[in-house]
């Protein structure tokens, strides 16, 4: 049972579930994603030589569930819903990827390029949005942020601070929010407007900037079903380290960069921090 199995027994072996459901982030435009769904199921039902579906849930408080009752095998996820996983024991960190080799990037608020906005506290009784109840780049950071600076708390909510706040679907939709001119701000990951056209277009970004930044905010994981057995967990451990170096191009388009092995614990520290102080700001 304790035998340490070794990289070679393990893609040699096979894995036992029949079929392998994985979660991705609905935080793209539905086009991409769709593309994105097929392509990697494709890649790894060739890769494992099981029946792979790819799953896009709107709504992250499902995944927990799904976990749970074993409908779902593997998902990638915020840091926050990772620690949310694993504080209730429904899933552990597989893989998380890097950004621009680091395991962390940063949050960023985006406005109009015309807008005078130079920092957060010119956003005061301003509309603005954020990416999701969820996204740990797009409303956990820049929350822990806006506490750290005192302008919310256990007496003052972000409603209180901002004119009105509107939660998005992902980071595309807060943005487009933005450019619609319904919000004057939008937190964001920093990688949705510094990196390649993934999310935004060059017209789109054309229009925006950045008016602050805050971080550190840890990578997106890679969670596996906690029932899954350990020779489950090695073995899709190591087909997907595999894309790596077989599908580079893949991985960054769903995986926004390397995926490498870490201390979960250690990984989600800054996350588990910032959802504390969330605990304790006036609703």
């Amino acid at each position: 049972e304790n035998e340490p199995i070794m990289p070679e027994e393990i893609l040699s072996g096979e894995l036992s579930l029949k079929k392998l459901i994985i979660a991705l982030k609905a935080n793209k435009n539905p086009e991409k994603m769709l593309a994105e769904k097929q392509d990697l199921e494709k890649f790894l039902s060739q890769k494992i030589n099981r029946s792979v579906e790819v799953i896009i849930p709107t709504d992250s408080a499902t995944v927990v569930e799904s976990f749970r009752n074993g409908t779902l095998d593997l998902g990638y996820l915020s840091s926050t819903d990772a620690a949310r996983n694993l504080d209730q024991a429904t899933a552990s960190i597989l893989l998380v990827h890097l950004k621009n080799e680091k395991p962390y990037y940063n949050s960023i608020w985006l406005s109009l390029k015309d807008k005078p906005y130079q920092s957060i506290e010119e956003l005061k009784n301003k509309p603005v949005a954020f990416a999701s109840r969820s996204s740990t780049s797009g409303y956990l950071i820049p929350t822990w942020d806006l506490s750290k600076k005192g302008y919310v708390g256990p007496e003052v909510a972000l409603t209180d601070f901002f004119s009105q706040t509107i939660y998005g679907t992902g980071y595309v939709s807060a943005v487009e929010k933005v450019l619609s001119g319904e919000v004057e701000a939008a937190a964001v990951s920093d990688y949705v407007y510094k990196g390649d056209n993934k999310y935004l277009s060059d017209d789109q970004k054309s229009k925006l900037k950045i008016v602050q930044e805050q971080g550190p905010v840890p990578a997106h994981t890679l969670c596996v079903r906690s029932s899954i057995s350990k020779k489950d967990k090695k073995f899709l451990q190591q087909a997907l380290m595999e894309i790596n170096l077989e599908n580079p191009g893949l991985r960054d388009r769903i995986f926004n960069g390397k995926l490498v092995v870490v201390d979960q614990n250690k990984h989600l520290r800054v996350t588990r921090e910032a959802l504390e102080i969330q605990k304790t700001l006036k609703p």
